[in-house]
């Protein structure tokens, strides 16, 4: 005979594994060229001078230098921008 009741089951406790996505690096920091900047779903920010997007929407810098963010445009767009290192 057992000597415990069965344990009861539950439906609950699953999730799904987090993404670590956001700002990697933010303005007035210096970045190498290759560094990521936003991992991002979509394109909320856009990549400017120095930035290269890749398939996932991450932004990276192209080159060596410090971010910027600038907002420009109607509707106010945000885009990010490497100012290379003089």
């Amino acid at each position: 005979m057992a000597h415990k009741k069965g344990g009861g089951t539950t439906r609950n406790g699953r999730d799904s594994e987090s993404k670590r996505l956001g700002v990697k690096v933010y303005g007035g920091q210096t970045i190498n060229a290759g560094g990521i900047i936003i991992r991002q779903r979509g394109t909320p920010v856009r990549a400017g001078e120095g930035v290269g997007t890749g398939k996932d929407h991450t932004l990276f810098a192209l080159v060596d230098g410090v971010v910027k963010f600038v907002v420009k445009g109607a509707g106010s767009k945000q885009y990010v921008t490497v100012v290379a290192a003089a």
